[in-house]
């Protein structure tokens, strides 16, 4: 693919990020000069699993809650504390069977999934406003509002038809994966048996469609040799939305450097999360004890108010009688600045699985995104590097595949 064909025609986001990095600082912004430029920087991450949030019975965006409390990681009070702009926030469907009628469900519930964004939205115009463009972030941004772009995780619910991705971008997706954890009719899964040896030939009509719209690929989670697949297929830069490095933890999520430095010749951009990055073996007891607490709420099931209160009181007890081993501050920023080191500042960003397993100690919530910024600036980068890591790189990738799309779509194309 040839990185230079897209650079032309995404410059003018590359600057998107900076735009608001410029601004004066609002009122009331705190005086230290590293919590102050990250208040203005433009932050968005990549993977945020909050829509499964807004299924939860009594739970509202609104109000503030805890992690210690629900386990929950984002909501608006503390996005305003850790000046949290937004991103894309994830329609995440488990993987199933591939028969027909699992996909249908399958189908309804992501759409059902988006129709529960939307209607946040439309319920707090104050407070969020949904993006479909990648000019869209920063102006949103201006006026004071979070930002709200749609992402699939796990195309399963397109069932065999890719075309079926015009009704999502329609609701307002502009980044897909492919697979989850378990292989599917699309793609190999970076943590089940391959089936493809990579993307499947229905995978690569999806990847074509995704080219056709302007809907940036996403290979978080699918095979390295899926990821081969996309590189050298896709006519527009992709992403891996919530990844870590290989490098630093040697886990099959993770890229290693070789696939890190092909992202980067390609224009992609590696989202950095805070689930695998570091090697850590839990007690068997306690994995046994979540295990069967799954099994007796599982995810797929809507729960009554009675039940999440049992749920939660369970799982507080689990924790309590077998603490969980946890990774850290330091381990995030160790895969952060590795990609760094090995892609470039061009083609690294934040991605950290919030409300999906994300958060590490020193790390909880979004409450906590500063210290990102300020150990950025520590480590000796620039304004101008912190503000392309938190939002400039992933939107000069957006833009990038609305230019294919819009070349697609030009006669004699």
């Amino acid at each position: 693919m040839n990185k230079t064909r897209f650079m032309l025609a995404a410059a003018a986001a590359a600057l998107l990020a900076a735009g608001p990095a410029t601004s004066a600082p609002p009122r009331g912004a705190p005086a230290d000069p590293a919590a102050a430029l990250h208040m203005r920087l433009l932050t968005l991450d990549t993977h945020l699993d909050t829509p499964a949030s807004l299924a939860l019975p009594g739970w509202s965006i609104t109000d503030a809650h805890t992690v210690t409390g629900d386990f929950t990681q984002v909501d608006l009070p503390r996005m305003k504390k850790g000046g949290f702009d937004g991103g894309f926030w994830a329609i995440y469907t488990a993987q199933g069977p591939l028969d027909p009628e699992s996909t249908r469900k399958a189908r309804d519930f992501a759409l059902m999934r988006g129709v529960a964004v939307r209607e946040m939205v439309a319920a707090h115009p104050e407070s969020f406003a949904l993006a479909s463009k990648a000019a869209d972030a920063a102006a949103i941004k201006a006026s004071g509002k979070r930002v709200v772009y749609l992402s699939i995780e796990n195309a399963w619910p397109l069932g065999d038809d890719p075309t079926l991705l015009r009704s999502f971008y329609a609701m307002g997706v502009r980044i897909s994966g492919f697979a989850h954890f378990r292989t599917n009719q699309f793609a190999d899964s970076s943590t089940d048996k391959a089936k493809w040896d990579g993307l499947s030939p229905l995978g690569v009509q999806l990847l074509a469609e995704m080219n056709r719209l302007g809907v940036v690929p996403d290979l978080s989670h699918s095979s390295d040799r899926a990821l081969d697949d996309v590189l050298r297929l896709s006519k527009a830069p992709i992403v891996l939305t919530h990844s870590g490095c290989k490098a630093v933890f040697d886990h099959p999520r993770n890229i290693d450097d070789a696939h890190l430095k092909a992202l980067a010749a390609a224009g992609g951009v590696i989202q950095i999360n805070s689930v695998y990055v570091k090697g850590l073996k839990q007690s068997p007891e306690r994995e046994a004890a979540l295990k069967a607490l799954e099994e007796k709420y599982p995810e797929a099931r809507a729960l009554s108010g009675a039940e999440r209160q049992a749920f939660l009181a369970e799982r507080h007890a689990i924790d309590a009688k077998y603490p969980e081993l946890r990774a850290t501050f330091d381990d995030v920023m160790a895969n952060l600045l590795h990609a760094i080191q090995v892609a470039g500042i061009d083609h690294v960003g934040i991605g950290l699985d919030w409300d999906g397993g994300g958060g590490v100690v020193g790390l909880e919530d979004v409450a906590d995104l500063p210290r990102i910024t300020r150990a950025l600036l520590a480590a000796g980068y620039t304004e101008a590097d912190v503000a392309k890591i938190w939002s400039g790189n992933v939107l000069r990738v957006l833009a990038a595949a609305e230019a294919e799309a819009a070349r697609e779509a030009s006669p004699g194309a």
